[in-house]
């Protein structure tokens, strides 16, 4: 048996050259990839960079850049500069957006008296429901150390509309670092959302009367009031069981969401569908796009004068527009936005809508708004799905439609051909969502294909379509009808999610990877996405990368970041010392170790200030948990058999 022979280094060398100059078209594509990797490059830092690093960096990378451009024979090369000019660009940009919404971070945490506007009602917590305040006064801090939005857990019973001022005393403190290193950072989030502390109180607000609040910020409330009230109304008029549903969908609040429907959602796969993203923006701009389309094309007289699908185009503009407002504009909803308007515009312009170039006009469009959004797990995986379907679609084959073929035939045909793109777009999604779901939500929903695609043409033909048309009646209280036919598609989608969140391994817990694995994977997917030729399955072993990477053994014990809680391994098990308090915390250290969450104060001397260390197995940890100094004999006890103690108070 004779062996195939091997490619000769002069063989490869000719294909590696004849490639890359088949990118010289494609080189667009890498721009938005350039400017969120400096964007990414900048947020790694652990210092702050200064302002005159950041302007070096962009000022010597252009001027390279330039003199490449002049100077040298290969146009490879030169390409590769500019890109590189674009990353200094994305670190600079990175900057200056850091500096713009820098505001007031409160130093400490302790109890305050507040009066302030109710701004908007935040998803609900663990523990409570939240409001995003404008404080107008805190006490004991000047006007020029008050945060402009503050976030604060309060009982949920009666909660006061946006636009209402309100007087409560609680406890509030700086954004909370991430739980351990490389999760998720809610500090550097509420940084660029303006949110400048968080706490909670145990007393519902009292409502009072304050000066008239800026214009802008009044007119921020009354969308968010009329948000709030369209919330209550679809509420209302929806079925018991799809309310949760249909308000986080249409509005963005999540208030009335059933936690064990939400638990269903997120084991079976199907979670993405509660945060409003591309799939929201693209089934209601697509449908009002088609609905316009159709109706211009049924009225002859109508469809000779005006060009209906530009029409339509602007009309689908509108409609992402006004569900953008609807929805509150929270970061995805806005990236989702301008993706589809880039795809509505290309159509204004006479361009094709679905390409991987009007991604990259949208990417770009969104990093030079937000470059944070490049370290938010939710533009990872949009953008990496987005490329992959784009990718897809651009290279599925065209069917060849015949003439005179019988209508049974091509319904057939037409039907096996959207099955069989069905089932490879929704594999090729989660293909290439896979990697940053694994690291950073530490969870594989194993039968996560298997749910989409029965419950996707549910979603996209009923649930979607129906809830915007029931939105839009229910401000004039007539979208029952609407509402209940999107209500039995949302029953049908939580039918469907407890059924596979039920059956068993439907869930893998695993540990993240390493940091560093996250944009090796990010550019093998990207690699495979936009490489024009067979040398883009280079970055299939990059893509695996999250998958691939050893991780390194869990540590033994975690320390909340106030010393307010403590977590010790044993196994695979993180048994929680204090498990009511730093609850999201401890579950997102647990799970990003990979370890299985469980009470570890049972069968030991715990309470609310403190916990002993016990008989168990090491490392044995006493923890103190109260700012309140403990006495000699109160440490002397807690140091008892103890290998580790954890003491909130500051004491000498």
């Amino acid at each position: 048996m004779r062996l195939p022979k091997l490619p000769s280094p002069a063989d490869v060398w000719v294909l590696a050259r004849e490639e890359a100059e088949a990118q010289t078209a494609r080189w667009v594509l890498w721009s938005p990839v350039a400017l969120g990797g400096g964007a990414a490059v900048y947020f790694a830092q652990r210092v702050e960079p200064p302002v005159w690093l950041a302007l070096a960096i962009l000022v010597v990378a252009v001027g390279a850049a330039y003199l490449t451009a002049w100077r040298s024979t290969s146009r490879t090369f030169s390409l590769a500069m500019v890109l590189l000019a674009i990353a200094a660009g994305g670190f600079a940009v990175a900057k200056a957006r850091t500096l713009a919404v820098v505001g007031p971070i409160l130093p400490v945490s302790k109890p305050y008296g507040i009066e302030a506007y109710v701004v908007d009602i935040a998803s609900p917590g663990a523990t409570g429901a939240r409001l995003i305040l404008a404080p107008v006064s805190i006490s004991g801090l000047a006007p020029d150390r008050t945060p402009g939005r503050i976030r604060v857990t309060v009982p949920a019973e009666n909660l006061p509309a946006p636009g209402t001022a309100v007087r409560l005393y609680a406890i509030i403190g700086p954004p909370p670092p991430p739980a351990s290193p490389g999760a998720y950072d809610f500090g550097r989030d509420a940084y660029f959302d303006g949110i400048g502390a968080v706490g909670f109180t145990r007393d519902a607000p009292e409502e009072i009367t304050l000066g008239p609040a800026p214009w802008r910020l009044r007119l921020l409330m009354g969308v968010n009031a009329v948000r709030w009230d369209l919330a209550g109304r679809i509420a209302a008029a929806s079925p018991a069981e799809a309310r949760g549903l249909a308000t986080a969908m249409t509005t963005g609040h999540e208030a009335w969401l059933d936690p064990d429907d939400e638990t269903a959602l997120r084991n079976s796969g199907l979670a993405h569908i509660i945060s409003i993203s591309g799939v929201h923006m693209a089934i209601v701009g697509g449908a009002v796009f088609f609905a316009a389309r159709a109706l211009i094309a049924l009225w002859p007289w109508l469809a000779l004068r005006i060009n209906g699908k530009k029409v339509a185009a602007l009309i689908g503009l509108v409609a992402v527009g006004g569900y953008l407002i609807i929805s509150g504009a929270p970061a995805p909803a806005v990236r989702a936005a301008i993706t589809a308007s880039t795809a509505f515009v290309a159509i204004l312009f006479d361009r094709r809508a679905i390409t991987l170039h009007a991604l990259a006009v949208s990417a770009l469009v969104i990093l030079l708004m937000q470059p944070e959004a490049v370290m938010a797990p939710g533009f990872q995986m949009s953008f990496a799905a987005t490329a992959a379907l784009v990718a897809l679609f651009e290279a599925w084959p065209r069917q060849v439609k015949e003439i005179n073929t019988p209508w049974p035939i091509r319904l057939i045909q037409g039907g096996g051909a959207w099955i069989a793109l069905s089932l490879g777009a929704s594999f090729v999604a989660g293909v290439a969502t896979g990697p940053f779901a694994l690291q950073h939500f530490n969870r594989v929903a194993t039968y996560g294909l298997a749910a989409n695609l029965i419950t996707e043409p549910v979603s996209s033909f009923v649930i979607m379509p129906f809830l915007a048309l029931g939105g839009m009646l229910e401000s004039f209280g007539a979208g029952g009808v609407a509402l209940w036919v999107a209500g039995q598609g949302i029953a049908f989608l939580n039918a469907v999610a407890r059924f596979f969140a039920s059956l068993p391994g439907a869930t893998i817990l695993a540990a993240s990877a390493p940091p560093a694995a996250l944009p090796v994977a990010f550019v093998g997917i990207l690699f495979m996405c936009l490489w024009k030729g067979r040398l883009r399955w280079l970055g299939l072993p990059l893509a695996l990368a999250i998958n691939l990477w050893p991780r390194p053994p869990a540590p033994d014990v975690w320390i909340a970041y106030d010393g307010s809680a403590a977590a010790v391994r044993q196994g695979r098990l993180a048994l929680a010392l204090r498990p009511e308090a730093q609850a999201f915390a401890t579950d997102l250290w647990s799970r990003h170790r990979g370890l299985t969450l469980a009470d570890g104060s049972e069968g030991r001397d715990c309470n609310r200030l403190r916990c002993l260390a016990g008989d168990g197995p090491p490392p044995r940890v006493a923890g103190w948990w109260t700012a309140r100094k403990p006495s000699a004999a109160q440490i002397a006890v807690l140091c008892q058999g103890a290998d580790v103690v954890v003491i909130k108070a500051n004491t000498p």
